[in-house]
């Protein structure tokens, strides 16, 4: 079961060339449009695409695990092409994905999309972890998840720590992954070549080329997938959809597109 609350949009306006977005309280600059090409995508896509969303929040219970706080964006009619799961890093929250737009930006492109904060962390921050920090959680986790929030089946968006949420919930329920959507994710030596090249879910691997740790091991074993495209984000470090969410939001846009 999970109860929502409606909130008001806050999503930033589209930004000319050179201009810069810094999250509230954070010091560094999390993004530049570099090229006119980017901007001129979004410009045409906020344009062309006016689709009313409806932003809201709430709970959802877990039984033993607890309750998980949710952030959500949907086309305000209701008819949501694609459903889409928002994971996230230990350092972060679906506060992030509210503030660099993308819970609206992809509501707006007809999809339902819920941003979960993760055991131990965020607003859930009383929820019990399945697992340790670098441990595989249990595959049904996230299908509790999906079913609590009468999600059906999602396109994951997994950075980082997620990982060890978000790899065992695709090889033990792939048929409720539409789509993946790796961000440099922890866990993934855990899984053998094999494995890997067992799984048919559309993929798209993404990583800053500033992530030379975790991005670059994330991507020698996430490569072996059957069926993947890979996006590297230039100049961006290890939450390179911070780094530069423009380049980000055309990235995942795109993909989706092709579902």
């Amino acid at each position: 079961m999970h109860s929502a609350v409606p909130l008001k949009s806050s999503l930033v306006p589209p930004l000319g060339v050179g201009e810069k977005i810094t999250l509230p309280g954070k010091s560094e600059t999390l993004f530049k449009a570099r090229e006119l090409a980017t901007v001129g995508f979004f410009l045409f896509f906020f344009k062309s695409n006016m689709t009313a969303v409806k932003l809201s929040e709430g709970h959802i219970s877990l039984g033993s695990s607890g309750t998980l706080f949710y952030r959500q964006a949907e086309p305000s009619d209701g008819k949501a092409k694609l459903s889409v799961l928002l994971l996230h890093g230990i350092r972060f929250s679906s506060e992030n994905w509210l503030t660099i737009g993308t819970l609206e930006i992809l509501a707006k492109a007809g999809c339902r999309v819920v941003g979960i904060d993760l055991p131990g962390l965020g607003n859930s921050k009383a929820a019990v972890a399945p697992a340790a920090v670098g441990e595989l959680a249990p595959g049904d986790f996230l299908k509790q998840v999906l079913e609590a929030l009468q999600l059906g089946p999602a396109v994951v968006v997994s950075p980082s720590l997620s990982g060890m949420y978000s790899l065992p919930f695709l090889f033990q329920n792939s048929s409720l992954v539409r789509a993946y959507i790796p961000v440099a994710p922890i866990c993934t030596e855990k899984f053998t070549p094999e494995q890997y090249s067992s799984i048919q879910t559309p993929t798209l691997i993404v990583y800053g080329d500033q992530d030379t740790q975790l991005g670059e091991v994330s991507l020698n074993n996430l490569k072996n997938l059957a069926n993947h495209k890979v996006m590297v984000m230039k100049g961006a470090g290890h939450p390179c959809y911070l780094d530069n969410p423009a380049e980000w939001h055309k990235a995942v846009l795109e993909f989706l597109q092709t579902l």
